[in-house]
């Protein structure tokens, strides 16, 4: 292509198609061997042939550059008036996505880290859960579970008091002219308190009166009667004696044993008791009975036996059985 062609954009000049031979005013070829002028030249490949290779498609003329600008200053439409209060519409292929700081991005670690702390944490939480419940407390019912709190506020209340009248005995024995007398009103208070819990001495005040009655063919057995002494001696019982059908009552101390007797009798410290048993007990009654009917205790065991257990509450018990006191062979007291 020459430089006019291409500044001018003619482009490649189209080839010469082929054309049949003929003669002169058209007549056929009079040379001998001459194609028919029907038939098609040589020159073209007929149908049933595989088309050749074309040549590479050339570029269209490019149209000269005057008539290029007055062509796209045609095509461009008239600029449209801008209304200055309607906004102007947003494309939104040229919004612009901020982009992520890269302190925001999770990352497998980081999301790994979340994941066991996640789980870290629940651990903690069930653990908490399964060490701070109680499966006897929570199995049991709310009036059963109040007698519990107002029996554990007895004992709290009994407690302050005592801490109290201790306090004030230690303030009466530093003060100067009442500390002898002082110490003496302690020493015979002292010597009362450990004389009733001793037996040594009989006492009365409020309590109850806690009859055992046993079942068809099955005795109360000793072990039932010590758990009950137990029980009262956790709610603040501070003297106990048990007597039985016939006989005289046994005071109940610290070194007080229980035997299974024949024929159903009970054996207290070497006596033969039989039964029905009763149990005298000074103390807070409702702190006491409350103590003797929690779930799962006395008054349930022996009621799974087959006996009964039958709770009176008295404004003045007396507990008149006396304990022999023990002699001391080796024991001198101090001057």
């Amino acid at each position: 292509m020459s430089d006019e062609q291409r500044d001018t954009g003619t482009g490649w000049p189209q080839p010469a198609e082929p054309r049949r031979p003929s003669g002169p005013a058209g007549k056929p070829d009079p040379r001998p061997g001459a194609p028919d002028p029907d038939e098609l030249s040589p020159l073209v490949p007929p149908a049933q042939e595989p088309a050749r290779q074309e040549p590479p498609a050339q570029e269209p003329p490019s149209p000269p550059a005057e008539e290029a600008e007055t062509q796209r200053i045609e095509a461009e439409p008239a600029p449209a008036e801008v209304d200055p209060e309607r906004p102007e519409p947003v494309d939104p292929e040229r919004v612009a996505v901020a982009p992520v700081p890269a302190g925001r991005r999770w990352t497998s670690a980081g999301v790994m880290i979340t994941v066991l702390l996640a789980l870290l944490g629940f651990t903690l939480v069930v653990q908490f859960k399964t060490t701070s419940t109680d499966p006897t407390l929570a199995a049991t019912r709310q009036e059963d579970l109040v007698r519990i709190f107002s029996d554990l506020d007895s004992r709290e209340k009994r407690l302050q008091q005592d801490i109290e009248a201790l306090e004030e005995s230690q303030r009466q024995l530093r003060s100067g002219e009442q500390g002898r007398q002082a110490a003496l009103d302690e020493a015979r208070r002292r010597a009362d308190e450990l004389g009733i819990l001793a037996g040594t001495l009989p006492a009365r005040g409020p309590g109850l009166s806690v009859e055992f009655r046993p079942g068809a063919g099955k005795p109360i057995r000793a072990d039932r009667i010590l758990d009950a002494v137990q029980e009262l001696r956790g709610a603040g019982a501070e003297a106990m004696q048990i007597s039985g059908s016939g006989g005289s009552p046994v005071r109940i101390i610290a070194s007080t044993y229980f035997l299974d007797g024949p024929g159903g009798s009970l054996v207290v410290d070497g006596r033969s008791l039989s039964g029905p048993f009763t149990i005298t007990v000074i103390g807070d009654p409702k702190t006491m009975e409350t103590a003797l009917k929690i779930p799962g205790g006395v008054a349930a065991s022996v009621a799974g036996d087959g006996g009964t257990v039958n709770v009176d509450e008295r404004g003045v018990a007396e507990v008149s059985a006396l304990h022999a006191p023990m002699k001391l062979e080796h024991a001198r007291p101090v001057s």
